[in-house]
């Protein structure tokens, strides 16, 4: 097992998350997200102990199931999940339904996956409007879903809660009323979106950052740069491109449904800092994971509005 599956970062809460883990999302094919518990298995199996999965991704159940099959003692594990934008009306029931389709008495850590609202629909988790954007409720706000989450924070259901797709401006919005300072911020963040700044921010606030599309896909994976750095070191791009999250202090969470790239994901380098400083040089503030829609907003709400420019 690598030792890196067993490094942590301390939350503001005192709890101690590990570095590395695995993402858990999948298509909203059903047949697909049932196929997940084979390989958080194999991940558990492995040694990982942090999972992050969310409601969204239909891998609650699959994560739960590898859970009770791997034996390992539920305080060994971190579990994140996440709130879905079409349940900020209704937090209290949405962490019930999370909890039961994991099996379990609580969650690790709870985010609001976005800031936005979407329209509750009971058959559909992203409905649209008929020219094809999602469908907003545009009464609903994140400083009342954050109270309700420091609520499901007070009831023990979670253990920590925070953010994700949150910004600066949209994170000094939600501090007007918040009671409960952020655990966590979830963004998108590889060496082509660094967001030195909101980092900085977070490092300020005692808030931990964690990466999702940490390795900016096949964009940036096949970049030279990072092709060259990583035959230096008899590494994979992959390898490279986590190191480099790791050393500034971020949380990674990869995805892979194959055994040897989850073993492969957590062998992390220690870089030179002359290698470091040639991946910070790749920063172009290109979203790969989440990039404007061809109406020039993301899943909703334009990038001035989500702070996101």
């Amino acid at each position: 097992m690598s030792e890196w599956l067993t490094k942590t970062l301390t939350l503001n809460t005192g709890a101690k998350v590990p570095i590395v883990g695995l993402g858990v999302f999948v298509s909203k094919d059903p047949v697909e997200q049932a196929k997940a518990t084979s390989w958080v298995l194999t991940a558990l199996q492995a040694g990982y102990r942090h999972i992050d999965t969310a409601w969204i991704y239909g891998t609650e159940k699959p994560v739960g199931e590898a859970i009770k099959a791997s034996g390992i003692p539920r305080e060994e594990l971190f579990i994140t999940t996440k709130l879905p934008w079409n349940h900020t009306k209704r937090v209290q029931w949405s962490i019930d339904q999370s909890l039961k389709n994991a099996g379990l008495d609580y969650f690790d850590l709870y985010l609001i996956h976005w800031p936005q609202s979407v329209a509750y629909d009971v058959n559909e988790s992203r409905p649209r409007n008929p020219d094809g954007q999602i469908k907003l409720d545009e009464t609903g706000n994140f400083n009342d879903t954050w109270a309700e989450m420091e609520k499901v924070l007070a009831s023990g259901k979670v253990k920590a809660i925070g953010l994700s797709n949150f910004s600066i401006k949209t994170m000094e919005e939600l501090f007007k009323t918040a009671k409960v300072m952020p655990a966590m911020l979830q963004v998108e963040m590889h060496p082509y979106l660094a967001q030195d700044e909101l980092l900085s921010y977070c490092h300020e606030k005692g808030i931990v950052v964690t990466a999702y599309a940490p390795t900016g896909y096949a964009t940036v994976r096949e970049d030279p740069t990072v092709g060259e750095i990583a035959s230096h070191y008899g590494a994979t791009p992959t390898q490279v491109i986590l190191s480099w999250h790791v050393g500034r202090g971020v949380v990674v969470v990869p995805k892979s449904a194959d055994p040897g790239r989850q073993k492969e994901n957590c062998q992390i380098l220690n870089l030179s800092e002359a290698d470091v400083q040639i991946i910070n040089g790749l920063e172009r503030n290109q979203r790969i994971c989440n990039k404007p829609d061809k109406f020039g907003n993301v899943s909703g709400w334009s990038m001035e509005k989500l702070g996101w420019m």
